[in-house]
């Protein structure tokens, strides 16, 4: 079981934030040669990728489900059940992923055509989300490896697979976008099949791994390796709330951008910054979030609960001082930051200042993030899951008047952040304080 170190704990949380930050800078690098390509292609990308990343956040929830069920069993010292948890999840994965290939190829092309303000982004995004629907094949196995990595607290394989992806994807982009280095030139296309052969090349690396890993031959993965129903049902208990609020959580995002699409491609295209940029200030927090939820079922599992209340201090403290070192920028040279995704001198003042406004709320989401993560390790993730649709509710009632009603500057439109982020910390912290969460059963 981990130790409560602060070097462990870095040593868990690191390749995550390691990996999260490549993936940070592959979305900065995405987006920089798009702007490049094209403004129309740059918002198109912007839009379609956030419908491809909230189907693959429903994914990564059922993957989640995994990481804290194999976790517990650790804890517990039952390893036994570990590979029928595995072999369960990643069929469960299997059928999942193509129900939401299913959404992203056939349905979400027309849908987009339907509500978007922009025939033109419209119909990009269209031919965006069908070429990189077919890399939810490729994240169903990724997922599922990368939550037994996760579960034991082997991070650094997931932060190899993430450079193998990174770097991939930015050669791949550079190649197929403008058609350089031998490769043809496919513009916002070529973005897409770009980044869905880095992601099979990532995954790639990990099933060739796990063959030749410790774990296969410790937890007898490939004996163990089967669709058990109860284990099926464990993971329904624990995944699916998980899942649907990693959905819910983007697709409000989603709606989120569509409204500013069709409020105007000025609102859209700084927004679209943001977002580019926004991503970096997720790196510690994913990172830690990935750590405290490992931390807290291992521990749970081993009846060890005076040692929650660390767990999180430490987290917590480690979180925000991240978060200043990966943030600052946002702070202090927002300018440059934006530059470096769209160097067009119309969208960098306003979306330099939305910047500068939405950093005091992410250092409030790096602390409130923790108690939220708690209640996914404790297992209680119906009661997580309630909380994240109250938080959306109030979320996207907020952007609707803001944005619909209210029709205000994009400037003040962004101060939503500030209630989602605050809202999931008092709701976290309330049932926490009030709730007895550290006897679920998982």
């Amino acid at each position: 079981m981990l130790d409560l170190r602060y070097k462990t704990i870095l040593a868990v949380a690191l390749p995550m934030m390691v990996s999260g930050f490549i993936q940070s800078i592959v979305l900065l690098t995405d987006a920089a040669f798009v702007a490049n390509y094209s403004t129309v292609a740059f918002n198109a990308v912007g839009n379609g990728g956030m419908l491809f990343v909230t189907m693959y956040m429903t994914l990564l929830g059922m993957g989640d489900g995994a990481q804290i069920i194999i976790a517990r069993r650790i804890g517990e010292e039952h390893t036994s059940a570990i590979g029928r948890v595995f072999g369960t999840s990643l069929i469960t994965h299997f059928f999942l992923a193509i129900i939401l290939f299913s959404i992203l190829y056939w349905v979400m092309p027309a849908a987009v055509m339907s509500y978007s303000k922009n025939a033109q982004i419209a119909e990009m995004q269209g031919k965006f989300i069908q070429i990189r629907s077919f890399a939810l094949f490729f994240a169903m196995i990724t997922i599922s490896i990368q939550a037994l990595f996760l579960a034991k607290g082997k991070t650094w394989v997931v932060l190899i697979a993430a450079i193998i992806t990174a770097t991939s994807n930015v050669v791949l982009d550079y190649g197929l976008i403008f058609g350089r280095i031998g490769l043809p030139e496919m513009g916002m296309e070529g973005a897409a099949l770009a980044s869905t052969i880095a992601d099979g090349l990532g995954m790639l690396f990990l099933v060739i791994y796990l063959f030749f890993s410790e774990e296969r031959r410790a937890y007898k993965l490939f004996e163990y390796f089967s669709f058990n129903f109860k284990s099926m049902i464990e993971l329904l208990k624990v995944g699916s709330p998980l899942m649907l609020q990693g959905f819910s959580a983007l697709a409000t995002w989603t709606l989120f951008f569509t409204w500013l699409e069709q409020k105007g491609q000025f609102d859209l295209t700084v927004s679209q910054n943001i977002r580019s940029i926004y991503f970096l200030a997720f790196v510690p927090i994913w990172g830690f979030a990935g750590t405290t939820k490992t931390y807290i079922s291992q521990y749970i599992g081993a009846k060890e609960f005076d040692k929650i209340p660390i767990i999180q201090r430490k987290i917590q403290l480690m979180t925000v001082a991240f978060l200043l070192i990966t943030f600052h920028g946002a702070l202090f040279y927002p300018e440059a930051m934006i530059r470096m995704i769209n160097p067009e001198e119309i969208y960098v003042q306003k979306s330099a200042e939305i910047l500068r406004l939405i950093t005091l709320s992410i250092l409030v989401f790096g602390f409130s993030s923790v108690y939220f993560q708690t209640i996914h390790g404790s297992g209680n993730t119906l009661h997580s899951m309630m909380i994240e649709f109250t938080c959306v509710i109030i979320y996207s009632l907020s952007c609707y008047f803001f944005i619909k009603i209210w029709n205000f500057d994009v400037f003040w439109i962004w101060t939503v952040e500030y209630i989602y982020f605050v809202s999931l910390g008092v709701f976290s912290l309330l049932y926490l304080h009030f709730y007895d969460w550290k006897k679920k059963i998982v």
